[in-house]
């Protein structure tokens, strides 16, 4: 069983994603910001993190940039979750280490078959 860290801080979106993952079969485990996140990924080294960019404290990507910076953490798949669909924005993820990008709110299918092809 995967186990996918989920970094959200909205609630309503952090309680359905979980809950459909884990119908799913996969582990799940939650951070609700960049900063918590990081130091999840690092204790925890889930299989695959889904990253919310704009987050508090830490934004996601500030968080997926230490976690790609890190040897032991480099190789996790992070998948962005973003409102942000401006054509800049999927490359700016990119950029900061994101392996994909899927726009809010989230299609699961979509967002399943991405999951499926970095794991």
């Amino acid at each position: 069983m995967a186990k996918i860290l989920l970094v959200e801080d909205n609630e309503m979106n952090r309680d359905m994603l979980s809950r459909r993952l884990k119908r799913k079969g996969f582990e799940v485990e939650v951070a609700i910001n960049g900063s918590e996140g990081v130091a999840k990924t690092l204790e925890e080294e889930p299989d695959l993190v889904l990253m919310d960019m704009s987050l508090p404290v830490m934004d996601g990507w500030e968080a997926t940039k230490q976690i790609k910076a890190d040897l032991g953490t480099k190789e996790i798949p992070i998948i962005a979750l973003t409102a942000h669909a401006m054509s800049g924005d999927r490359q700016k993820c990119l950029d900061a280490g994101c392996d994909e990008f899927e726009t809010k709110p989230v299609q699961m299918n979509k967002l399943l078959t991405k999951i499926e092809s970095l794991l």
